[in-house]
């Protein structure tokens, strides 16, 4: 009978056993590993799917918006200002257009005054400055005429320059006037007409620049003139 008990006994507490072992295990595997007191907590796939989606695609987007076309640098890069790229082309051409353009020195194209000088004696100085805004050209020499004179004052043709000198708006020509000529100046003289010689040297053209003398000037019957210089200096030697 003492035997029955204890096996009685010993059979309810295997089985009691069993079953705090079965509810145990249950338990944990009905818990996830973010139910266990310290463990990390299981990042939510759905909502990191969404936050990818939030974050990534709208810059995308918006790169897109921000990026121009390559063909649109090209043509921001050449562009002037005026839609084609051309504009300072097209300044530069008129540019040049009037930097090259020239006329004929003239009296109303240049402020004409003569001086006298110290060295060379009896030596006057002509001097022709370029007023107008495209440069000019001084040819041959200046055609003089004293007070009333019915000719041209003789032209020195040793004085010829190797070239035509063209004036800038701004630079001056120079000749002078050798008033001794071969001789004394001993002719009393007041003023003075000096024309422009035209590119075909046939007479003057244009308007004529009246002047007067310096006070106590004296010419000769053999008073000539130089050509057109660029420098007074080269002016002087004649």
């Amino acid at each position: 009978m003492r035997n029955r008990r204890l096996r009685s006994v010993a059979t309810s507490t295997a089985t009691a056993a069993t079953v705090t072992a079965l509810v145990t295990a249950l338990a944990l595997t009905a818990c996830g590993p973010s139910d266990v007191v310290g463990a990390a907590p299981k990042p939510d796939s759905t909502a990191a799917a969404a936050s990818s989606t939030s974050t990534e695609e709208p810059d995308a987007k918006a790169a897109d918006k921000q990026r121009p076309p390559a063909d649109q640098n090209t043509d921001d890069a050449d562009d002037s200002g005026n839609g084609n790229g051309n504009g300072n082309k097209n300044a530069a051409s008129k540019s040049d257009a009037k930097s090259t353009a020239r006329t004929t020195c003239t009296g109303s194209n240049t402020k004409v005054t003569v001086t006298d000088v110290a060295r060379p004696i009896n030596h006057l100085l002509v001097t022709a400055t370029n007023t107008g805004n495209r440069n000019c050209d001084a040819y041959y020499a200046p055609l003089l005429g004293f007070d009333d004179a019915q000719s041209v004052t003789r032209i020195n043709e040793d004085s010829r320059p190797q070239a035509v000198v063209t004036l800038a708006p701004g630079e001056s020509a120079y000749a002078s006037i050798a008033l001794g000529g071969d001789g004394s100046p001993d002719i009393a003289a007041y003023k003075l007409g000096v024309h422009f010689a035209g590119r075909d040297n046939q007479g003057s053209v244009g308007s004529a620049a009246n002047l007067t003398l310096p006070e106590g000037t004296m010419i000769s019957d053999s008073t000539s003139v130089s050509y057109w210089q660029s420098t007074m200096a080269d002016a002087l030697v004649w």
